[in-house]
């Protein structure tokens, strides 16, 4: 099956689905594709309190309100949609997913970025990188915290404050790089504990999690720790493994893009968390995908006159 679309956007995050109100708003026939499910990492905050015209929102609550308007303006949306190959040589764009063939006249890159792995974790399911999606499932039980900057210090307070029986957080570095004032809240903590120069060396599990192994990196001493779940912020990495030799990238596999979020192919743009920039906010994710939709229309039009 062959589907053909103006334009195709690979991502549903926050700049992925500004781009799709923009772009169906020109009158464009526009699909979303996401591996997963829209709303990328701003499913993932709990709490937003720096976007205009809202003093606090949930982050999901901000994503299902954003997905309701693109959805009204009759953006097509595939969830949970595996990428098999993606051909940006031609004039026409042309991506494979699930069996399927999508061709498209330009295309808006908004793969956003991913959490990095606790590569020893192996398979083990009671690994997670969302307080706010899996924290609750841990209530009255032990966790591990891994990452020692804003991220872990703000989501281990998040899973005491579901109720986690006992916390554990550690940083491998010989500091700790959040705020201070998070790191003063977590200390106070009576049933917690935190730890840098530690390192996780290995993961004991079977039907469910049993142990960690932590190392200290200055002494070499091990230790075995009992958990039940583990919660991994070690920072993130940009989605971009599927346009290696398609896209220009930078060393650390951002999308090269210059202001107008022109990528080093004619017809493919690039907006969000996926491209290399300063900031990384909701707000310029919504920004840089406004800017992608306004060019890739002008891009669609100038090929069609």
């Amino acid at each position: 099956m062959s589907t053909t679309y103006d334009l195709i956007i690979l991502g549903g995050g926050v700049a992925g689905m500004t781009s799709a109100i923009y772009g169906a708003r020109a009158n464009l026939r526009v699909l979303i594709l996401d591996e997963n499910a829209c709303g990328g990492l701003v499913n993932w905050t709990k709490v937003v309190e720096n976007m205009p015209s809202y003093t606090s929102i949930g982050g999901m609550e901000l994503v299902e309100r954003i997905q309701e308007q693109v959805e009204a303006l009759g953006v097509d949306i595939e969830e949970a949609a595996c990428i098999d190959a993606i051909d940006f040589s031609g004039e026409e764009k042309i991506i494979e997913a699930d069996d399927t063939v999508y061709k498209a006249k330009a295309v808006i890159v908004a793969t956003g970025r991913k959490p990095v792995p606790l590569e020893v974790a192996g398979e083990c399911d009671n690994v997670h990188f969302c307080a706010i999606c899996d924290g609750a499932a841990y209530k009255g039980k032990k966790v591990l915290v891994v990452g020692g900057g804003n991220s872990g210090f703000d989501e281990a307070i998040a899973l005491l404050d579901q109720g986690i029986e006992e916390l554990m957080l550690v940083e491998k570095m010989d500091t700790f790089f959040a705020a201070q004032s998070a790191q003063d809240e977590l200390q106070s903590r009576p049933n917690s504990t935190i730890s840098h120069s530690t390192e996780v060396t290995d993961v004991v599990y079977g039907e469910k999690l049993q142990s960690v192994t932590l190392r200290n990196v200055a002494t070499n001493e091990t230790i075995e720790h009992e958990c039940d779940g583990i919660f991994v912020f070690m920072g993130q990495e940009p989605g971009t493994e599927v346009f290696e030799g398609q896209l220009s990238l930078d060393k650390q596999g951002y999308i090269d893009t210059d202001d107008l979020m022109k990528t080093s192919v004619a017809g493919v743009f690039a907006a969000g968390d996926v491209r290399q920039k300063k900031y990384r906010q909701i707000t310029t994710a919504m920004a840089d995908g406004t800017i992608a939709a306004l060019e890739a229309e002008r891009f669609i039009h100038s090929i069609t006159e």
